[in-house]
């Protein structure tokens, strides 16, 4: 079964990341420079929370807000379910739709290690279910 680490291990640990006092407008520039739906808000090296695409579409956009003079932290979600390297893939596609969330932070020893989409999570279903198909058809072929 595979794992978190697994996940970060082909992607990379590259998180994005921004402060909590940034405005709302940097968050979402950084976004769609670096073509990411989340970034990790962090107070130094601590997690604060995590601010998305719909946060902004929802607490800001609806609301009538200025995204030039709201910051991050007024919108972002505080606190956000986080995984270890070790929670399965399993395990992240059933908090992903409990939770109805599409981004789950990797920590490890209290440190951010990466960033899991559900993006990511569907890949490697995909990914596993082809490899088991494969070896079914290898194994029947003889």
């Amino acid at each position: 079964m595979r794992q978190v680490k697994h996940l970060l291990e082909e992607k990379g640990g590259t998180v994005y990341t921004i402060a909590p006092e940034a405005p709302v407008l940097d968050a979402i520039r950084l976004m769609a420079e670096r073509r990411v739906g989340a970034l990790v808000v962090v107070r130094g090296e601590a997690l604060a929370g995590i601010v998305t695409e719909r946060d902004y579409a929802r607490k800001v956009i609806l609301k009538g807000r200025s995204s030039r003079e709201t910051p991050v932290s007024e919108i972002m979600t505080p606190a956000p379910t986080t995984v270890s390297p070790t929670t399965t893939v399993d395990e992240c596609m059933r908090l992903c739709t409990e939770l109805r969330v599409r981004h789950l932070p990797a920590i490890e020893d209290n440190r951010l290690i990466g960033i899991v989409s559900i993006g990511d999570l569907v890949k490697a279903v995909i990914d596993d279910q082809a490899a088991e198909i494969d070896h079914l058809q290898r194994y029947i072929a003889g």
